[in-house]
C-alpha cells in the first residue's frame, strides 16, 4: 500500500501510539516531502482529542511531584512541520464514512483520507455506583485529569483508590504525593490480581501498608456518599463499612474506545476492542486499529505501550509498502516501582496446567521482613514458563529474555540474594541472539550485538541512540550494559578519561602517601584530558573570555568531570585530617562537590532540597521534635519518618537552607549527613533497656557509633544496625555494620544492604567486647575507604575482595592464601579476617590511628557553614553579576529580559550562560551542576540524572534531541 504519489493518511488520535507510528513511517522514508508537492509519500492528518501534542502517558504520575508537563513532551514542532503533519488538536473525529472515505471532526470539518488509522485508545471504567459522578470524583488518564486532581486535593484530606491494579496503585501514589490520607478498595481477594499471585501480593500489601496506605480487598465500592453541598465526603462498601473520601478517583480498569469503529460497521469484539488482522488492518482494507482500542488477531486487547508500539510497527510496513512486520500477539512482561516497590512478571506468571498448558514447576523465594517475594514457574522440560518478583526485580532483565526456554542455570541462582549461598546467575552471553531484551521497542539481543559491532559502540548511550532498546520504560538498561560485557567491549580501568589509569584506590594512595592537597595539584600531577575547550570552538552568544577572571585556579577549574571531581572531594574530605584541610567547602573544593554536598542537602525530583538531622540510634528529646515541626510548619515542609529513624523534611529551598538550620542546630541538632557517601544512621531496637529478651543495651552502642563514625566519608554510603537480641528487631544484618548482643558480648556482621540487591552480612567476628569490637569496626570502615572503588557498596566491595582485586599492592602487597574455593563473599571475607584481625598486611594500628584522627577532627559541617560568610553566599538563589562566579562553579542569575540562566566560568576567565532548566525533570538547577570537559568539549552535568551539555552549544551529549537554550553573557560590572 505504498504511496506512489501523495496520498492522504488520517490518523485519529495522537498518543503514544499514535506517535509512534508517525515516528515508524518517518524512520521508512514513507512521508511525503512538503518541499515536493505531489511526490510520493503519505501526507499526514492527525485528529487529536486533547489541546496537548502526544506526552508520555507512562510516567504521567510524575507531574504530581513537579515534573513540568512539556517534560512529558513526545513531539517536536521541527518533527511535525519537517515531515509536513497537519496535527489538529483539540477537534477530534465525530463520526467516519467507509463509503465516501471521509471523517468528520467535532468541529464539522471534512477530512478526505485514502488510509485511515485509528488509535483512539480506552477510556477509564467507572462503576455504575450511586454518586459516581459527585464534585471530588475523578479519573486518571490525561494531563487534564493531573491538573483537576491536584487543584482539587489542595482542599482534601483522605483520598480513596477504587482499584488496586498498576493504575489504581499509580494513583494512589499521586494522592499519597499530594498529601492524602490514602485508601485503596479492590474487589478481588488480592492486589495487582492480573499480574502477581498471592504471595506476590502480600509482599506488596506489606510494603504499601507500611507506608501509611490503608488497602481494602475483596470488597467493592456501593456509594460515594455527599455532603450537602454535593461534594464527596464518604465511600461505602460493599460490606458495609465506610471510608472518610474527599476524593474519590476511579481506576477500576479500562475499556476500548471503540464507539467510531461500531457506527462506521466495522467488525468489534464481543468485549470490546476493534477486531483487526495480523496487519492491524479492520474489516475495512482502508481502515487500521491500533493500541488499547484494537481487538488483535489472538482476541485479546492490550493495555500496554510496548504491543501498542508493535501494532504501530506493522501498520507502518504496510503503508510504507512492505508488509513484513505482523503482530499476532505480544508479550506482556511489565516491570515497575509502585509506591516505592518493584514489581515485575513476565512469562505466563499463573501457568498451571490449565486450558491444556503445560503444568509448572514453581520455585519460591520469600523474605518477609524485606517484603520480598520470587517466584519462577518451570514447565515439563525445564522452560522457563513465567515468573512473579516483588520487592527486589533486578533478576528480571536477566529472566524475561529466557522465557519459553530453559535456564542457563539453576533457578536458585537467579532467586537467591547474594551471599545466601546461591551461585552467580549466567551473563548475557547465555542469552541467544533472537532473545528479545527491550520489549518496548521489540530489540533483540542480536540487533544491538550487530550494532555494537557496526557502529563501534562503547556505551549505553550509544545502544540506545542506534537501537531505541533501553529508552522506553528502561527496564532493559541491565541487560544492555550486560550485552555490552559480554561484546567485548572492555571497561576502562581508569576512574574516567582525565584520570585513565588510575582507579578510586589508587587515587585515594597517591593522595595520602604524597600529600596533595587539591585537585589541581593531582591534575597536574597525575591527569590527562582538556581544560574544558575554548569559545572559538561553535560558542556564539553563551561563551565569553574573559569576563570578571582573577586568573585563579587556571584551566584545571574548568577540567574534570561528574565522575573524578565528586571522587576526589570525597577522597580529600576524607583524608582532610591528615592534609590539614578544614571544610568540603573551602576553597577549591566547593568546584568539584556534587549538588547534594554542595548544599549540604539531599536535591528532589523538582529542584527543592530534604533536609535531615542526625538522630543517633533514633533517640530523640522533645524539645528537638518541638523545633522540627516548628520548621516543618513555618517553612512548608513535608515530614517523613524514615526507616532509618530519623525526620526527614521535604521541599526546602536551597536560600532556605541556613535559617532552618540554625534553629536546628539551636535546638541541638546536627547534619546528618544524608547528602554525603558517608555514614548515614545506626537503627537500634530498645535493648536491654526495655525489652524482656535485650541482651545488650543497643541504644546507647548505636549512638556510640554513630556519634564516633559521622563525618566519615566512603566510597559509598555507610549504614548500621545494633539488634540488643539474636530475635534482630533493628534489622542489623541488612547493613553494611551490624552489631547483634550476645551473651557473650557483641557480633560483629559486615557487608550487607538493602536496595536493588538485598544482601545479608556476614559474621566477621563474635563475642566481642565493646573496646574489641569498636577497633573491629574502624579497621574495617578504614580498610573499606582505603580500597573501595567509586559507588562500590560494602557487599559488592566484599566479593571483590574475595576475587582477589582490593588494590592492596601499593598498601603493603597481597596475600592470596585463604581466597580458593567457596563464593567470591565467602572468600572476600576470608580476605577481612587476614587483613583485620590476623593484621596480615601489618597496617591494623594504622587504620586505627588514621580513625581515631578522623574522630579528633570532625566538626559539624552545617555549623562551619553558618559561620562562613563567604560559604553561606553560595545560598543565594542567584548570583548578582559574572564577576562574581567561582571558577569551575555555576550560578544561577536573572538575565535583564527575566530570563533564568546558569552561569559558568573557567579558570582562564572563559564564561558560558545557557537556560538553568533541566528539559528532562523540569526543574530549574542546572546552575548547581558540576561544570567539566568530555572528550574535550566543556559541559554541565544535571545534578539530577547526571546528562551532559555543551556549553557552548546547549546540545545534550547524551540525548541529541534535547538541547538547553544559549543565552547571552551578562557584562561584568565595573
Amino acid at each position: 500500500m505504498a504511496a506512489q504519489r501523495t496520498q492522504t493518511l488520517v490518523l485519529i488520535g495522537h498518543g503514544m501510539v499514535g506517535h509512534r507510528l508517525l515516528e515508524a513511517l518517518a524512520e521508512r522514508g514513507a512521508l511525503a516531502d512538503p518541499a515536493v508537492p505531489g511526490g510520493p509519500g503519505w501526507q499526514v492528518t492527525v485528529l487529536a482529542e486533547e489541546d496537548v501534542p502526544a506526552y508520555d502517558r507512562v510516567h504521567l504520575s510524575s507531574v504530581f511531584t513537579g515534573t513540568d508537563p512539556n517534560q512529558l513532551g513526545l513531539s517536536t514542532p521541527e518533527f511535525l512541520s519537517g515531515h509536513g503533519i497537519d496535527l489538529r488538536l483539540g477537534d477530534p473525529a465525530e463520526h467516519i464514512d467507509p463509503a465516501a472515505r471521509t471523517v468528520t471532526t467535532t468541529s464539522g470539518a471534512v477530512v478526505p483520507y485514502d488510509a485511515l488509522v485509528l488509535a483512539t485508545g480506552s477510556y477509564p471504567f467507572v462503576p455504575p455506583i450511586p454518586g459516581a459522578d459527585a464534585a471530588g470524583c475523578f479519573t486518571y488518564r490525561t494531563l487534564y485529569d493531573v491538573d483537576a486532581l491536584t487543584r482539587y486535593a489542595e482542599q482534601a484530606g483522605t483520598g480513596v483508590v477504587i482499584g488496586g491494579g498498576l493504575l489504581g496503585l499509580e494513583a494512589a501514589g499521586a494522592l499519597r504525593t499530594l498529601g492524602l490520607t490514602t485508601h485503596v478498595v479492590e474487589f478481588a481477594p488480592r492486589l495487582m490480581p492480573l499480574q502477581v499471585d498471592d504471595g506476590g501480593a502480600a509482599a506488596l500489601r506489606a510494603t504499601i501498608e507500611s507506608m501509611g496506605v490503608a488497602v481494602h480487598t475483596g470488597v467493592g465500592a456501593a456509594e460515594v456518599e455527599t455532603d450537602a453541598d454535593g461534594r464527596a465526603c464518604l465511600l461505602k462498601l460493599s460490606n458495609g463499612e465506610r471510608l472518610p473520601a474527599d476524593v474519590v478517583v476511579f481506576s477500576a480498569g479500562v475499556r476500548p474506545r471503540d464507539r467510531l469503529a461500531r457506527e462506521a460497521g466495522l467488525a468489534v469484539g464481543d468485549r470490546g476492542g476493534v477486531a483487526v488482522d495480523e496487519h492491524c488492518r479492520t474489516t475495512d482494507p482502508y481502515v487500521y486499529a491500533i493500541g488499547e482500542c484494537a481487538q488483535t488477531s489472538d482476541g485479546r486487547v492490550y493495555g500496554l505501550v510496548a504491543p501498542g508500539y508493535q501494532m504501530a510497527e506493522a501498520v507502518a510496513d504496510q503503508l510504507a509498502g512492505s508488509g513484513a512486520t505482523v503482530f499476532t500477539g505480544a508479550d506482556t512482561s511489565t516491570k515497575l516501582k509502585l509506591l516505592g516497590a518493584d514489581v515485575a512478571s513476565f512469562g505466563d506468571p499463573f501457568a498451571d496446567g490449565r486450558d491444556g498448558g503445560p503444568r509448572a514447576t514453581e520455585i519460591v523465594f520469600s523474605d518477609g521482613r524485606e517484603g520480598v517475594y520470587k517466584k519462577l514457574l518451570l514447565g515439563p522440560e525445564g522452560q522457563l514458563l513465567g515468573g512473579i518478583l516483588v520487592g527486589d526485580a533486578e533478576a528480571y532483565g536477566s529472566l524475561k529474555p529466557h522465557a519459553g526456554r530453559r535456564l542457563p542455570g539453576p533457578p536458585e541462582a537467579f532467586l537467591l540474594p547474594a551471599g545466601a549461598g546461591g551461585t552467580e546467575p549466567p551473563g548475557a552471553d547465555a542469552l541467544p541472539d533472537d532473545a528479545v531484551v527491550c520489549s518496548c521497542h521489540n530489540v533483540t539481543k542480536g540487533a544491538v550485538t550487530a550494532a555494537i559491532a557496526e557502529h563501534g559502540l562503547t556505551d549505553l548511550g550509544g545502544v540506545k541512540r542506534c537501537t531505541k532498546a533501553g529508552t522506553g520504560c528502561g527496564g532493559c538498561a541491565g541487560t544492555l550494559q550486560a550485552v555490552l560485557d559480554a561484546a567485548g567491549v572492555e571497561r576502562s580501568r581508569g576512574l574516567c578519561e582525565h584520570f585513565p589509569e588510575l582507579t578510586r584506590p589508587e587515587i585515594y594512595e597517591l593522595v595520602r602517601t604524597e600529600h596533595i592537597r587539591s585537585f589541581t595539584e593531582l591534575m597536574e600531577r597525575y591527569g590527562s584530558g582538556g581544560t574544558g575547550g575554548s569559545a572559538d570552538a561553535g560558542g556564539g552568544a553563551g561563551a565569553v573570555r574573559g569576563a570578571g577572571t582573577d586568573g585563579s585556579a587556571g584551566g584545571s577549574a574548568g577540567a574534570g568531570c561528574v565522575v573524578c571531581k565528586p571522587v576526589v572531594a570525597n577522597v580529600l574530605g576524607t583524608l582532610a585530617p591528615e592534609l590539614g584541610l578544614r571544610h568540603v567547602l573551602d576553597g577549591e573544593q566547593a568546584a568539584l562537590q556534587d549538588s547534594n554536598d554542595l548544599f549540604l542537602a539531599n536535591l528532589q525530583k523538582n529542584g527543592t532540597y530534604s533536609v535531615v538531622p542526625r538522630v543517633p540510634g533514633g533517640e530523640i528529646t522533645a524539645e528537638q521534635l518541638i523545633a522540627l515541626g516548628e520548621v516543618a510548619r513555618d517553612h512548608g515542609l513535608y515530614s517523613k519518618i524514615t526507616g532509618g529513624q530519623r525526620i526527614d523534611l521535604f521541599g526546602a529551598r536551597k536560600e532556605e537552607l541556613p535559617a532552618i538550620w540554625r534553629r536546628l542546630i539551636a535546638a541541638g541538632l546536627e547534619s546528618g549527613q544524608a547528602y554525603g557517601k558517608s555514614l548515614r544512621t545506626v537503627k537500634s531496637c530498645v535493648g536491654s533497656r526495655f525489652c524482656r529478651f535485650g541482651q545488650g543495651d543497643s541504644v546507647q552502642l548505636a549512638i556510640d557509633l554513630e556519634l564516633r563514625y559521622r563525618g566519615l566519608r566512603a566510597p559509598h554510603k555507610i549504614k548500621g544496625g545494633v539488634s540488643g537480641c539474636l530475635r534482630e528487631c533493628a534489622e542489623a544484618r541488612g547493613k553494611d555494620i551490624g552489631v547483634i548482643a550476645t551473651a557473650g558480648g557483641w557480633n560483629l556482621y559486615v557487608c550487607g544492604n538493602g536496595g536493588t540487591r538485598p544482601r545479608h552480612a556476614d559474621l566477621l567476628a563474635s563475642d566481642l567486647s565493646a573496646a574489641g569490637l569498636f577497633a573491629l569496626i574502624d579497621r574495617f570502615l578504614m580498610y573499606y575507604v582505603r580500597t573501595g572503588e567509586r559507588l562500590e557498596r560494602t557487599s559488592a566491595w566484599l566479593e571483590r575482595l574475595g576475587d582477589g582485586t582490593d588494590g592492596t599492592d601499593k598498601a603493603g602487597g597481597t596475600d592470596e592464601a585463604g581466597r580458593t574455593g567457596g563464593t567470591a563473599a565467602d572468600r572476600g571475607l576470608a580476605r577481612l579476617r587476614e587483613v583485620l584481625i590476623e593484621d596480615s598486611l601489618g597496617i591494623c594500628a594504622e587504620l586505627e590511628a588514621q580513625m581515631d584522627r578522623h574522630v579528633a577532627a570532625y566538626r559539624d559541617e552545617w555549623q562551619a557553614v553558618l559561620d562562613d560568610p563567604a560559604a553561606l553566599a553560595r545560598f543565594a538563589p542567584h548570583v548578582a553579576g559574572v564577576e562574581f562566579l567561582e571558577p569551575g562553579r555555576g550560578r544561577a542569575a536573572v538575565l535583564a529580559d527575566g530570563t533564568e540562566a546558569a552561569l559558568f566560568r573557567n579558570g582562564d576567565g572563559e564564561v558560558y550562560a545557557v537556560g538553568n532548566r533541566d528539559p528532562f525533570s523540569g526543574a530549574d538547577v542546572i546552575a548547581d551542576g558540576i561544570m567539566g570537559s568530555r572528550d574535550g568539549v566543556p559541559v554541565v552535568a544535571s545534578p539530577l540524572h547526571k546528562q551532559e551539555f555543551d556549553l557552548r552549544t546547549g546540545a545534550c551529549l547524551d540525548d541529541p534531541s534535547v538541547a538547553l537554550p544559549v543565552l547571552p553573557v551578562p557584562t561584568a560590572r565595573p
